[in-house]
């Protein structure tokens, strides 16, 4: 199984964890809520683009 990890400062232990083939999204900052909002962005494009791959939503 693929995993997509969302993570932040490095990716910590997580990210240590993923496999070659795993997609890591780190976000290259030390504050929490600057990473939280990142991943949101993030998580907001992704589903975006599922919509679109599925539904034909442009």
């Amino acid at each position: 199984m693929r995993v997509i990890a969302l993570t932040g400062k490095g990716g910590g232990q997580i990210g240590e964890m993923l496999a070659d083939d795993d997609i890591h999204l780190c976000v290259p900052a030390d504050r929490t809520a600057r990473i939280q909002e990142t991943h949101l962005l993030v998580i907001h494009c992704l589903c975006d683009g599922i919509d679109a791959l599925l539904l034909g939503v442009e």
